[in-house]
């Protein structure tokens, strides 16, 4: 069980202010919820003694914080292999398969990427959601960062909530698009389908904007790369639906199978067999938060996505580019 220990005096100039917002600014590290949780249980004293949040300060009183971190997942470590890009000694980033779910919930209490996380370093358990702090779908593949201090946890929420972590991805797309372009659409959950997101109104959904490029097109499909401003559920499956350019094989959002005239048997059967959605995580980048390097990432396409890019571009090349 790790000890937090920290003293220090209340400035002067934060004379007449209140303890809760005092303390935010003398301890940056830790949110806001969790400094005022740790007043309210008593770890975190003034002169000595218990103080409420709300108490007005008069600066230069001494304030000592002693918490023990109690184990905030009781998920079970299990020996599953992951593919760590990198790792210090407060973060590490990893390349997740397709087909590995992030979290522990309904239908998946077992086998997820934060049972193997609690397996490669128990003391991610003392953290919120083991620091992980965002996700992927299950059958989204690619890069993520995992805090492994409760500072560094702090401060990547804090870079993404900011849009300062760069997240761009590779889709395959239904239809042959001409240019790349931004969807800028509120995004919510679907009325109808709890396991499903939807474009809504400004009242209704969040803010979010990808923005997408066209790198490659075929026959009767796209790829493209997508560079995420907001970071919404499902966002990037959803904007695609949403201009009529679903991601290949997505089973909430796609458009079903679409085959090219006169495709070979052998593009019917890679198309046939890609049962997920066609999506990449294929570059992260930020600005660590402590050592405050700029660190960038990247991950090589998997195999299945490689193989269904090049059958696709097979397909170009044995019928023309002008036989859409």
């Amino acid at each position: 069980m790790t000890t937090i220990r920290h003293e220090a005096d209340v400035p002067l100039t934060a004379a007449g202010r209140r303890f809760d917002q005092a303390l935010a600014e003398m301890f940056p590290d830790y949110s806001r919820s969790r400094l005022s949780g740790w007043i309210k249980s008593g770890a975190v004293t003034l002169d000595g003694a218990q103080a409420p949040p709300r108490q007005l300060l008069r600066g230069g009183e001494q304030v000592r914080l002693q918490v023990e971190l109690a184990a905030e997942v009781t998920s079970e470590p299990e020996a599953i292999a992951l593919e760590i890009v990198h790792e210090d000694e407060h973060l590490l980033v990893l390349n997740k398969p397709a087909g590995l779910v992030v979290h522990p919930g309904a239908g998946n209490p077992a086998g997820t990427l934060l049972n193997a996380l609690l397996h490669h370093d128990p003391k991610l358990a003392e953290l919120p959601r083991g620091g992980i702090v965002h996700r992927l779908d299950k059958d989204t593949s690619g890069l993520m960062v995992v805090a492994k201090t409760l500072p560094t946890c702090t401060a990547l929420v804090d870079l993404l909530s900011r849009h300062e972590v760069e997240r761009q991805y590779e889709a395959v797309v239904l239809g042959t698009m001409v240019s790349g372009g931004t969807v800028d659409a509120p995004i919510g959950r679907h009325m109808g389908d709890r396991l499903r997101q939807s474009v809504r109104d400004e009242e209704d959904g969040k803010h979010a904007v990808t923005h997408y490029r066209l790198r490659e097109r075929f026959r009767a499909h796209s790829l493209l790369q997508c560079q995420l401003e907001t970071g919404r559920t499902h966002q990037i499956r959803v904007h695609m639906a949403h201009i009529n350019h679903p991601l290949l094989g997505d089973p909430l959002y796609g458009g079903g199978l679409k085959l090219p005239k006169g495709a070979s048997p052998e593009l019917i059967a890679v198309l046939r067999g890609f049962r997920r959605q066609a999506l990449h995580a294929e570059r992260l980048s930020f600005v660590h938060p402590v050592t405050e390097e700029t660190l960038s990432f990247s991950a090589e396409r998997p195999a299945d996505q490689l193989t269904l890019i090049e059958a696709l571009r097979a397909d170009l090349a044995a019928h023309g580019a002008d036989d859409y």
